[in-house]
């Protein structure tokens, strides 16, 4: 379960990491209007919240007292680099939390602002709002970038291309890429409801 977790996530990273690739300081910082939040904004409340949850979660709720959630959306980082660091400060954290899950502790109790979750629960919260924060990080590159944007999913008009080629891989064979119509990344895993 932890390595399924531990996969997830990371696709969730990397469509992050790709569009931060694709971006420059200043539309790091870009705001539609005074009311939006910027790229910046939005990874300083993601790796908040992952340096507050997942930062001891086995022994210590995961809303810490040092944790400020209202100053993550009040831009403090000056770079883009400033900007990058935190956000694999935050994904280290978490990934370190995730190493720790094992079955003898799946089902025990974590704490989130008072309120008992299985870890296992607690792990798909997050499964839920990273991915929420991540899509919205895509989108606002995809709006700045316009026509110079390039695609991290399947192109526009290319669907059955993309669909022939993975049928085509897996009936023959010839690949291990994972065929979950979530997640693309090459994986020895095929969702057995997926083989032929």
């Amino acid at each position: 379960m932890k390595d399924l977790f531990v996969k997830r996530f990371e696709y969730y990273k990397s469509l992050g990491d790709k569009t931060f690739g694709q971006l420059t300081d200043e539309q790091m910082f870009w705001q539609y209007n005074d009311e939006s939040n910027s790229i910046a904004v939005i990874v300083k409340h993601i790796a908040g919240n992952m340096l507050s949850r997942w930062t001891n979660f086995l022994t210590e709720d995961g809303e810490k007292s040092w944790r400020n959630r209202d100053g993550e959306f009040v831009n403090t980082f000056t770079t883009k680099e400033q900007v990058l660091d935190f956000w694999e400060k935050g994904w280290e954290c978490f990934f370190e939390a995730l190493e720790k899950i094992n079955d003898d502790n799946l089902y025990s109790t974590t704490y989130i602002r008072g309120e008992a979750h299985p870890v296992i629960d607690a792990v798909l919260r997050q499964l839920a709002h990273y991915p929420y924060h991540i899509g919205q990080i895509v989108y606002i590159a995809k709006m700045i970038k316009n026509e110079d944007w390039n695609t991290l999913s399947i192109a526009r008009n290319r669907s059955q291309e993309f669909n022939t080629e993975m049928k085509n891989k897996f009936v023959n064979n010839e690949s291990d890429a994972n065929s979950s119509p979530v997640c693309f990344q090459n994986s020895p895993e095929v969702r057995d409801e997926y083989k032929q």
